[in-house]
């Protein structure tokens, strides 16, 4: 009786993991790009963006965490990373500037300071 509720417990669990779907990597053609949405082996969304036409990452990409809490926001022109770059980790923010594919400037700061912003 023991080993057939051990074996029935086994079944159960192996039956329950194999049951949950794994969500495939998407990837959708909008007009001329391709719209893609990458996932992590837990199902949650690891990454959204675009492909161009000769298939190089453009335009914004976003990064999750396995918990789906957002991880990198950045911008790709033909594949190469451009402009300003928000990493966060935590409540650290960096602020990382790219100039051709290479890291500028590196801003960080903690979440929850106060900023005063100002166009003048």
């Amino acid at each position: 009786m023991k080993n057939t509720l051990i074996l029935l417990a086994l079944l159960l669990t192996v039956g329950v993991a194999f049951g949950q779907k794994i969500k495939k990597d998407t990837f959708v053609k909008n007009g001329e790009l391709i719209e893609a949405t990458l996932y992590h082996d837990n199902g949650v969304i690891a990454q959204t963006g675009f492909y161009n036409a000769q298939n190089k990452l453009t335009g914004e990409w976003t990064s999750y965490d396995t918990l789906g809490n957002k991880t990198a926001v950045g911008t790709y022109v033909n594949g190469e990373k451009t402009g300003t770059w928000f990493f966060y980790q935590g409540n650290e923010i960096k602020e990382v500037s790219y100039m051709n594919s290479k890291i500028a400037k590196v801003k960080s700061w903690t979440s929850g300071e106060t900023r005063v912003v100002s166009n003048r």
